[in-house]
């Protein structure tokens, strides 16, 4: 049944949202122009045909058709909303009302809408949907506009390595984002050299502040600034948190909705670095102020200082929560509240300003720290604390005014009463009368002529009155902080060039729309006009560029709609001409409107209002309400409630009344108080913001425009949710349809000719084909495809082609491969039957001959089985016969024996019963008669007993008898009388003493009564006078007490002490005979214990060594980071003093030929010698290539240990070492004494501070002239009298000490063994350096000798060696000095030990004394005792923490002398002489010498240096005058060519260098080695600035420096480093410098240079990466290229220009500059393992590069690719193995993009879950799921990723990420290096055998 297309109207959408066109389709044609589609396409529209159909709830459904169209009818199938299919028809009034077409799957999720083949509003709807809702990507191309959809979550897509991404690629080249529209706008700017905007448009809550933020930061981080101190685009970024304070607020549809626009102007320098930037403000929405909708918020800025109002900085605002104050938490209520409202503090009903929204809080987010954060804000653009108190100030006292009630007073009066409380603040805080602010709230001042009245206002007037000063004050505060902002950004200079970033409200429509929105949709009239007329020329432009011929397009023109606004008798117009009358009104103004503006068709009345009015806006038709225009527009101010600001106290609030505001954007007009005004502040706002949208618009149309348009997806803020319906308005209104339309309507389809023949050579023959013509050959294609002409155009480099056109040709190609599949399936289905026949046929053929044959012997074995059977049944027969007789013969015999067994048992059963019978009788017998006698005697007794019984009663009847006699009565009563006598004596004592008690009873009443009269006395007394005297007289008693007590304590001491002596000694006897007899044991287990221990210590060894270099390797990257930046500033500073050379000019320039050694003192020696004092032991055999960190953290926490770090004890000398120092926790005064304690530790570390620099001057040997020697010695005096002065005080802290424990003698003792081993120390000291001093002076004084008698030849001197005997002389003295240092050591151990052990026993005493103290305090039972015992425990613990204190200090003391007497005792051996030999195998570590790896063979053998045949023993060194130093560092470093240089042994330099050093130590000449030592490093240093972009240089000194590091290590006399010596290099060790400080800067200047040569590779390879790795295709046309849109590869406006390489040849080009980089560090001698570190690094930034421009490209991202990508990788792979480099794990940096390109290939099906998870280890989650989001196949027969396995994928991935950091991470880090470390290689070349060539002129050179 036919049915006619439901209207899209029926769908009312949400409460405030715009309701959609009453004729959709029309307005749907209208806006995107499909009528230019249907009429071309009707053969599309064929059964199975996929078509979109109107849905009232997803605007658009999917449908197909179930037949062919004709008349008028069409047929769908489609599935409603609960999944239940539905077939209907209905008919179209013409064609070109059809259903609009489905784009192939082919083109779904599309990075630019523009190549899609049909463009209509459903397909770009839908493509938004799927990317948004699938692939997560919430930015899409549309043309030249980017689609921003605001996800509502945190997206990882911002950081660093994003922006890293983007630099430097076109706008097409990667997948759409807002950096590449901010890139896009920077490469213009420098190409171009125009000025950018950047136009972010959207309604309120689609992102449009977040997007213009992401902006700028990618300026500040691409431009920043060239002046580091600056930092301009920091204060860029930091004015965000201010503008979004005091400018966003919460909305109903945004939590932080920008309440204003604003437009930012980033300027910039010829250089393109941020110079300044200066912000425009429009239209700030003032009324929000005042009154807030229902769940909506006022300005951030005041509820931020609400929840900090509790801090003390602002307790004077007095402000509290937010519910408090009305501006902030209002109701539904329309006219404020005039009754006095109930003060309930808290409660948000009875306050004004704070409590209309009922929001005072948003979900997330902490108002304190945002107000924190707007606070650093400020300090960091410069605004003061004292200008942020004003400002706090101002906001403060806006909020308060809100609270100000009006009352009534009269019938047209009002007043506010004098005890409002809130006028009083806020008079305060304003810093005004309050007299004045309360009269002039209530009255104004009319002036008739000459004459003034003040007339009341009625309570609604002085409610706006205030209100309207509110606004006002709020207005002028924000205008003074963007002004101030703009202050901060201003530049010095004037800009260059600049970019703009707009940040505007979008369109809005509400249900009742005001002057706000009317002057928003004005304002988005005019941008739309731009947009289009910008849009319209691009277009137009890209046709006329490619030559082609158009008709060009009738675009939609909103002039006419502008010119009702603002033209002449406008609506604006009308407006402030209504504005001017006296007795203007809204109504009167509207109805002016309906008679001047009927004439606009834009203009409309409703049917149903007069007061109201509908103008036709390019997105729908808005109503306006007329309430208000009038007053918004006049925004009046009364000039009375101005002049009392003015007169402020405080400077800001005067200022901002007072001055006139430049460039300010919202102006208010004040109330006029007289006749004369200016014609400025007669402006309405309408006219301002007329004037500053004019001003607007020209600027932006002075500059190249970039749209960003935002869109909100729903209106539940619901992440990654899409409501089609709020889509598709916002598409409307924000233009992007307008785009897509402009589009559709010329040639959307855009192809290269090669591409478009890759694409699409599959529809043509072989002989169509023109190689040397593509586009003959592409004309051909199409010729045989389209014969309609108009729907493709040949332009100059592409083909154009309208809409549809790519689907159809999509559908040609998919039908033709479709057709050669099915060729391909016949034939092999063919070949596969016709296999299979001629099997089964030669298969039944044999089954019927082996069947035949198996019938055959089964016949035959019948026979032979019937046969036998009949014998076998004879023979059966007669067996079973037998075997039947005989089992009844056998039963039969059983049966007789068994019956005869049977009798004979009965017979024996019936005799044992008769013999049983018998016995039974017996005892039967037996048991009677003895039952008989014993009743018989049991009679007897019986008897007797009864007898006894009458015999014993007759006596008791006798015996009562003689009882009742008298005598018998008196013997009885004696004793009792005499009891009865003593009973009464007892009771009369007791009488008496009952009265005695009873008078004790009164006395005691009676004198409780006077103790109750005596209390009360006594406490009138104690509050007099008494009291004093008694606390006095109890605090000296309980005085005494503890006397008494501490001298029974010292008793006890005394004793203990005694014991613990006599337990010492016992202990130490014992001690004595056990090490005996230990060391006895020691020397018999001695050889087996070495012998087994051997192995273990060597794997402990090495697990410990390989563990520290694992440790290490995070301190290595770290410190390396650290010294790559400071040799970029070091850098830097040397360019920046050239260029203050050349500005001044005529000043002396120094060269490489007159550099002093003056310098030496600024060379990174002195910095390496503050950070790092000694190299780790543990680190000796080989060189990191930094100091190490875990030497410096060793020395620093040796350096602060304190009593409890050190081992005093020892468990031979403590019996009891578990004793512990018991501090009691609640000590009042220990911080004061844990402050003095620091103090001293701090003296102390500045003392050694000082003291180290006294040792580095006394050490220098760099020659000074006089007046630097002068300098040098009086700082040297200085710091002599700073150390002295620091001992005195050290001194007399430690002689308070002494006196304060003036009892304690071991104190004193202790102190006085210090000070006399202080003074022996010092006095050693004295006689080193005298020593010291007599030895160099004696050297000094020979030299001079010899050199003035003899000149510089100096070896006749020792011709009868008397040198020798001189030296053997001197090295028998510094023996004996030597044995004395031995013996000084030795006695400072024990008096060490003595010092450890007094201090134990102290540590006990004190523990004892703690005891005792506690023991007291549990035994006492008042309160003051007990805080008597508590101030002496806190004096005592202050005691000992500063005795502890002064032992730590002294300790550091005794450690600085003997590091000293270490030093100096290394000194004297060293100059000894003598050495020790040792002899170890030479070799080379790798099996090579390093001149093998020569590439040289030119005249190879003319320049290499000759070993010649030794005439005499050579030393291995080269003499050399102290003059000819810089000639031997010009000629060795400056002058040393690179092409030179590979002629010579690898390293020669270094060599040569090395073998003078040897001569500087041979002689012992500090000065010279020194200085030579600090030329070579400023020479190379020098070298590599001068040349760093010379990959020869500086890989030629890499190898050099890293060959003279070795040998220093080599030939150090380490023994780390002799393993490989021969016993020749043993001797030519080092005698007597130790060069390992400057081991350590060679090993930094390596590592400078190490990460320089990566630089330069790096910046080789970077643009051949992308070209090589992921364009490079083996087989051209193998991926098949998708069609793409205006946004396709390389189709950015800003740069069209072609790769630097071609893909096809990138692979080779990189293969080749790997090769170049191998050979340049191979021909110089780079260490393998060095080598084998850069190009793992390489290899990372290959992989870094490749991998993060794979997630950022959708198109490469398919299963061809995929197999490209590896077979490219695999030509990586194949170069390593040729350069033997994968053995060393060089590869595995590649891992990530292997695994990236295995996904691409790898099956997609729920099966394929766990083997992916598994395979793609190296790849964290996110880069996974994005790689999955972006498969896109690039044919129609792959299928695509189902949605729920990316969802498994993600769950398992999960699980997996749950323990593992790094798998959060998008994009690689292309900036991470890893840690270098420079293996110690030792040189197998002997310096004997090493001699000069004649090319470097080297003569000034004596081998010796």
């Amino acid at each position: 049944m036919p049915m006619v297309i439901p209207e899209v109207s029926a769908y009312t959408g949400p409460k405030n949202a715009r309701k959609l066109s009453l004729d959709p389709l029309a307005e749907r044609y209208k806006l995107i122009g499909t009528h230019f589609w249907p009429r071309f396409h009707l053969h599309h529209y064929v059964t199975g045909a996929r078509v979109w159909i109107p849905d009232p709830e997803q605007v658009w459904r999917f449908a197909e058709l179930t037949k062919d169209y004709k008349d008028n009818v069409v047929a769908v199938i489609y599935e409603d909303a609960q999944g239940i299919q539905r077939t209907e028809e209905f008919k179209v009034k013409s064609d070109e009302d059809l259903p609009p077409l489905r784009n192939p799957d082919i083109l779904l999720g599309e990075n630019d809408l523009t190549s899609l083949s049909y463009l209509h509003e459903p397909a770009v709807l839908y493509n938004l949907q799927v990317r948004f809702c699938n692939h997560n990507a919430i930015y899409t191309y549309c043309g030249i506009v980017l689609v921003a959809i605001n996800p509502y979550d945190e997206l990882p897509i911002y950081g660093p390595d994003t922006i890293s991404a983007y630099r430097g690629h076109n706008m097409g080249d990667l997948d759409p984002h807002i950096f590449a529209v901010a890139e896009e706008a920077f490469t213009q700017m420098e190409r171009e050299n125009k000025d950018q905007s950047i136009i972010v448009s959207g309604e309120s809550g689609a992102g449009k502040t977040v997007s213009a933020k992401y902006a700028m930061r990618y300026f500040a981080s691409v431009g920043g600034a060239a002046d580091s101190e600056t930092h301009v685009e920091k204060k860029i970024l930091a004015s965000n948190p201010i503008m979004e304070a005091i400018g966003n607020a919460k909305t109903t549809r945004n939590d932080n909705s920008s309440r204003f626009g604003k437009y930012i102007e980033l300027d910039f320098t010829q250089n393109y670095s941020i110079l300044g930037a200066n912000m425009r403000t429009y239209l700030l929405e003032k009324s929000r102020v005042v009154f807030q909708a229902p769940d909506e918020r006022n300005y951030h800025i005041f509820y931020q200082l609400c929840a900090v109002a509790s801090e003390e900085k602002l307790k004077h605002l007095r402000l509290g929560a937010p519910e408090t104050f009305h501006y902030l938490n209002q109701g539904l209520q329309a006219v404020p509240r005039v009754t006095p409202r109930k003060k309930r503090k808290g409660h948000q009903d009875n306050f004004h300003y704070l409590n209309q929204g009922f929001s005072p809080h948003i979900d997330g987010v902490d108002d304190g720290a945002d107000f924190h954060e707007t606070c650093q804000a400020f300090n960091l653009l410069g605004i003061h604390e004292k200008s942020q108190d004003q400002i706090y100030r101002i906001l403060a006292g806006i909020l308060h005014l809100g609270n100000v009630t009006v009352e009534e007073s009269g019938t047209d009066s009002s007043s506010i009463s004098k005890g409002d409380e809130a006028l009083q603040i806020a008079s305060d805080l304003f810093g005004v009368d309050v007299d004045d602010l309360r009269k002039w709230l209530c009255h104004r001042k009319i002036v008739s002529g000459r004459e003034v009245f003040n007339k009341p206002m009625t309570v609604t007037e002085a409610t706006f009155s205030r209100d309207a000063l509110s606004k006002h004050i709020y207005a002028k505060l924000f205008d003074w902080i963007v002004s101030e902002i703009n202050k901060c950004f201003a530049a010095k200079t004037r800009p260059y060039r600049f970019i703009g970033v707009l940040d505007i409200y979008g369109f809005e429509t509400f249900e009742i729309n005001s002057f706000e929105q009317f002057c928003i949709n004005y304002a988005n009239e005019k941008l739309q006009q731009q947009f289009n007329q910008h849009v319209f020329k691009l277009e137009q432009e890209e046709y006329v560029k490619e030559q082609i011929e158009w008709e060009f397009i009738n675009f939609y023109d909103n002039q006419p709609c502008i010119d009702l606004i603002e033209s002449k008798l406008g609506i604006l117009d009308l407006l402030d001409e209504e504005c001017r009358m006296p007795k203007g009104s809204d109504q009167s103004w509207v109805e002016k409107l309906y008679d001047k503006c009927k004439k606009w068709d834009h203009f409309s009345k409703p049917r149903l209002s007069n007061t109201s009015f509908v103008i036709a806006h390019f997105a729908d038709k808005v109503g306006y309400e007329c309430a208000g225009f009038l007053e918004k527009n006049r925004d009046t101010v009364s000039e009375e409630c101005v002049n009392i600001l003015k007169s402020s106290q405080y400077p800001l609030v005067r200022a901002l009344f007072t001055e006139k505001a430049k460039g300010a954007q919202t102006k208010v007009k004040v109330m006029p108080a007289g006749p004369a005004k200016s014609k400025d502040m007669r402006k309405s706002v309408g006219s301002q913001f007329r004037e500053s949208l004019s001003l607007l618009m020209t600027t932006l149309n002075s500059t190249t425009p970039h749209y960003v348009r935002c869109i909100k997806p729903n209106d539940d803020k619901m992440a990654f949710t899409f409501d089609p319906t709020r889509a598709i308005q916002q598409l409307r209104a924000c233009g992007v349809l307008e785009t897509v339309r402009i589009s559709a309507a010329g040639y959307p389809s855009r192809w290269t000719y090669n591409e478009f023949l890759c694409r699409y050579r599959v529809l043509c023959n072989s002989r169509d084909i023109q190689r040397n013509d593509v586009r003959v050959t592409c004309q051909k294609i199409i010729s045989n495809m389209i014969s309609d002409e108009d729907k493709f155009k040949f332009g100059r480099t592409k083909i154009f082609f309208r809409a549809g056109q790519v689907a159809y040709m999509e559908k040609l190609r998919a039908d033709r491969l479709c057709a050669c599949g099915v060729m391909i399936q016949k034939n092999v289905r063919m070949f596969i039957v016709r296999k299979r026949y001629r099997t089964m046929r030669s298969a039944a053929l044999t089954i019927q001959r082996y069947s035949r044959g198996m019938v055959a012997r089964r016949r035959v074995h019948h026979m032979r089985q019937t046969a036998a059977a009949i014998k076998i049944q004879a023979c059966m027969r007669g067996w079973l016969k037998r075997v039947r007789y005989q089992r009844l013969k056998y039963t039969v015999i059983r049966l007789q024996s068994r019956a005869r067994g049977t009798w004979a048992r009965q017979r024996f059963e019936h005799m044992r019963r008769v013999r049983a019978c018998i016995v039974i009788q017996k005892h039967i017998r037996k048991y009677l008669a003895v039952k008989h006698f014993r009743m018989a005697v049991r009679g007897f007794i019986t008897l007797q007993g009864l007898v006894r019984c009458f015999l014993a009663r007759r006596m008791l009847k006798k015996l009562k008898i003689e009882a009742k006699s008298i005598e018998h009565q008196k013997k009885l009563n004696k004793g009792l009388e005499n009891k009865i006598i003593s009973l009464q004596q007892k009771l009369t004592e007791m009488k008496h003493e009952n009265n005695n008690i009873k008078a004790y009873k009164e006395e005691i009443t009676t004198l409780k009564s006077q103790v109750v009269e005596m209390k009360a006395l006594e406490n009138q007394l104690k509050g007099s006078t008494n009291r004093v005297t008694e606390l006095e007289a109890l605090v000296t008693k309980l005085t005494g007490e503890v006397e008494f007590e501490r001298g029974e304590k010292m008793d006890i001491l005394t004793q203990k002490e005694q014991a613990e002596k006599d337990n010492r000694e016992l202990v130490e006897r014992l001690n004595t005979e056990n090490a005996r007899l230990t060391e006895e044991l020691n020397e018999a287990q001695k050889e087996e214990v070495m012998r087994q221990g051997e192995e273990l210590l060597r794997r402990k060894f090495e697990a410990e060594k390989q563990q520290i270099i694992m440790e290490s390797s995070e301190e290595k990257a770290a410190y390396q980071r650290l010294l790559a930046e400071y040799n970029r500033l070091e850098q830097k500073n040397d360019i920046l003093e050239e260029q203050l050379a050349k500005v001044k000019g005529g000043s002396h320039k120094r060269s490489a030929s007159n550099v002093s050694n003056s310098g030496a003192s600024d060379t990174p020696t002195e910095l390496v010698r503050d950070d790092i004092m000694d190299l780790n032991s543990m680190m000796g055999d080989e060189d990191v290539g930094y100091g190490s960190v875990r030497s410096r953290m060793s020395e620093n926490s040796d350096s602060s240990r304190n009593l409890e770090n050190i081992e005093w004890e020892s468990p031979q000398k403590i019996p009891n070492a578990d004793i512990k120092i018991q501090v009691p926790e609640k000590v009042e005064d220990i911080t004061l004494i844990l402050q003095l304690q620091n103090k001293v530790r701090e003296l102390e570390k500045e003392r050694r501070t000082m003291a180290r620099r006294v040792d580095q001057l006394e050490t220098s040997s760099s020659p000074l002239d006089d007046s630097q020697h002068a300098q040098e010695l009086i700082r040297l005096q200085e710091l002599e009298m700073e150390n002295a002065k620091l001992k005195d005080d050290l001194n007399r802290l430690r002689k308070s000490i002494a006196d304060s424990e003036p009892q304690n003698n071991q104190v004193q003792e202790f102190m006085k063994q210090f000070e006399a081993l202080q003074d022996e120390l010092e006095r050693r000291r004295e006689e080193c350096i005298q020593l010291r001093t007599v030895l160099a002076n004696r050297s000094h004084d020979i030299r001079s000798l010899t050199e003035n008698s003899y000149g510089k030849d100096v070896d006749i001197v020792n011709e009868d060696g008397e040198l020798a005997v001189a030296y053997q002389t001197q090295k028998q003295v510094n023996r004996q000095l030597e044995e004395e240092l031995k013996t000084e050591k030795m006695r400072h151990k024990e008096t060490e030990s003595e010092y450890k052990s007094e201090l134990e026993r102290l540590r006990r005493d004190n523990e004892r004394q703690q005891k005792l103290l506690s023991q007291n305090l549990s035994k006492g039972g008042g309160s003051h005792p007990e805080a008597l015992l508590q101030s002496e425990i806190m004096r005592l613990t202050s005691e000992n923490l500063n005795l502890q204190g002064q032992v730590d200090s002294l300790t550091e003391q005794l450690k600085k002398y003997k590091r000293t007497l270490k030093a100096y005792a290394k000194k004297l051996k060293e100059t000894s002489g003598s050495g020790s030999k040792r002899s170890s195998a030479q070799g080379s570590p790798h099996g090579t010498d390093p001149s093998d790896l020569l590439d040289v063979t030119n005249n190879e053998t003319d320049v290499m240096p000759v070993i010649r045949k030794k005439e005499r023993e050579y030393m291995g060194m080269f003499e050399y005058d102290r003059s000819d130093e810089m000639q031997i560092i010009r000629v060795l470093i400056y002058e040393l060519k690179p092409r030179v240089a590979v002629t010579f042994l690898p390293g020669l330099p270094a060599y040569i260098l090395f073998m003078c050093i040897r001569h500087t130590d041979h002689i012992n000449d500090d000065e010279k080695v020194r200085s030579l030592l600090n030329n070579i490093v400023n020479g190379v240093k020098r070298v590599i600035k001068k040349r760093h972009e010379d990959l020869d240089s500086t890989v030629l000194w890499l190898s050099n420096t890293l060959r003279l590091l070795h040998n220093l290590k080599q030939y150090s006399g380490d023994k780390a480093f002799q393993a490989e010596n021969t016993v020749k290099q043993n001797e030519q060790s080092l005698k007597n410098f130790d060069l390992s400080e400057y081991r350590q800067v060679l090993s930094d200047i390596a590592v400078w240079i190490y990460n320089g040569v990566i630089k330069l590779m790096e910046e080789k390879v970077q643009p051949l990466i992308v070209p090589s790795i992921l364009e490079h295709e083996a087989i051209a046309g193998l991926s098949g290229n998708k069609p793409g849109g205006m946004r396709g590869r390389a189709g950015s406006v800003a740069r069209e220009l072609e790769s630097p390489v071609e893909p096809q040849k990138a692979l080779d080009l990189l293969l080749k500059e790997m090769t170049q980089f191998y050979r340049t560090l191979a021909m110089f001698g780079t260490d393998p393992e060095l080598i084998t570190q850069v190009f793992r690094q390489i290899f990372y930034f290959i992989c870094a590069g490749s991998l993060n421009n794979l997630l950022l490209r959708k198109d490469m991202c398919h299963w061809s690719k995929g197999m490209q990508i590896r077979y490219n990788l695999s030509h990586l792979e194949q170069w390593t193995r040729d350069m033997r480099l994968h053995e060393s794990g060089v590869t595995d940096t590649l891992a990530p993009i292997i695994q990236a390109a295995q996904l691409l290939q790898a099956r997609k099906t729920d099966d394929d879950v766990h083997s992916i998870c598994d395979m793609c280890d190296k790849l964290s989650v996110s880069q996974i799921i994005k790689i999955l989001n972006l498969y896109t196949p690039a044919d129609e027969f792959e299928e695509r990723v189902p949605i729920s396995f990316i969802h498994k994928i993600q769950t398992k991935l999960q699980e997996r990420a749950e323990g593992e950091q790094a798998q959060a991470t998008l994009l690689m880090n292309t900036k991470f290096a890893f840690p270098v470390r420079f293996p110690f290689n030792p040189s197998s070349i002997h310096l004997e055998d090493i001699e000069l060539p004649d090319s470097l002129n080297l003569s000034m050179l004596k081998k010796v």
